[in-house]
């Protein structure tokens, strides 16, 4: 059991759960302005390519993740666009840029990379692991925090940023004005249809830096489908959370842990197809115990608004 459950398990989490949280905390400022993202999986998906085709490139990290950021944005363009101008059903919408992004990530990597299934380089570096220097003071915060990338960083301070965004700023209030009723928000004055092209921009950017994070700081190399439904357990912590950046913090750590401890359990001689479905069997749990139906019937109100 010792062997099962230590600090560097706990590391790993905090690791894992970058990618799941910074999606989450995109899908909420969608979800806050009344639309459904379903298309998560494939914004993250582009990100991962985004991240490594810049990086293989240029050789500049800044760029290769900002790289990452603009072919995410493209594809949230053309989510923003398919559902808000044309109205079309957010959740078609989603599924459709899904198997768009595997396809094309899928075509890109054999077209530009000329290879199948992966793309790895001996000589790519990664994004670089910061260890803090008032955290070797203290032992155990030092095994549970250090070695991790600025995006895992960043991620947690996007947390309390969302959080004060949300629940303390003028701007905030009128994302959920918009959300809980975009006639009534038109009607005193609020570009409903601005805010959502900016909230799904938004969304677009916590995905490519979640891409990026999958791709180049977990581990340095693209392989098909690489996000392995990452994008869809984040949908789930986006619900559990209720779109509150401290709830959805929690339920991502939580399958977060389940993740890190899939991968832990290989190296105790567990069958790799029982231990690789554990992430996915607790996002089924969670669900169960997902009753606020009223989520999915506002976001689908709203989009009768529209």
């Amino acid at each position: 059991m010792e062997q099962l459950f230590d600090l560097s398990l706990l590391n790993s989490t905090v690791r894992m759960v970058t990618p799941i949280l910074l999606a989450a905390l995109g899908g909420s400022l969608c979800a806050r302005v009344g639309i459904f993202n379903v298309a998560l999986e494939g914004l993250v998906l582009v990100g991962a390519f985004g991240a490594i085709l810049g990086n293989a490139l240029t050789g500049n990290l800044f760029l290769a993740v900002l790289i990452a950021i603009g072919s995410v944005l493209l594809f949230s363009l053309l989510f923003a666009y398919i559902t808000i101008h044309l109205r079309a059903n957010e959740i078609v919408a989603g599924v459709a840029l899904n198997f768009l992004a595997a396809g094309l990530t899928t075509f890109l990597l054999r077209t530009i990379f000329s290879v199948k299934g992966a793309y790895y380089d001996n000589e790519m570096h990664g994004l670089p692991a910061w260890d803090l220097p008032f955290l070797q003071q203290i032992p155990v915060l030092e095994q549970l925090f250090s070695g991790h990338t600025p995006l895992v960083w960043l991620a947690y301070l996007f947390v309390i940023g969302l959080h004060l965004f949300y629940f303390k700023s003028v701007a905030g209030s009128r994302l959920l004005a918009v959300g809980e009723n975009p006639v009534a928000a038109q009607s005193i004055g609020l570009k409903v249809r601005k805010i959502q092209y900016a909230a799904i921009l938004g969304c677009g950017l916590f995905c490519g830096l979640a891409g990026a994070q999958l791709s180049l700081g977990q581990v340095t190399m693209f392989s098909e489908g690489m996000t392995a439904g990452r994008g869809y357990i984040a949908l789930v912590a986006m619900m559990l959370g209720q779109s509150n950046p401290v709830g959805m913090l929690a339920s991502s750590l939580l399958f977060g842990f389940m993740d890190a401890l899939s991968i832990r359990l290989q190296g105790l001689s567990i069958p790799t197809h029982f231990t690789l479905m554990l992430p996915y069997v607790m996002t089924v749990i969670a669900m169960f115990f997902f009753r606020d139906k009223s989520y999915l019937k506002n976001t689908g109100a709203n989009s009768s608004a529209r």
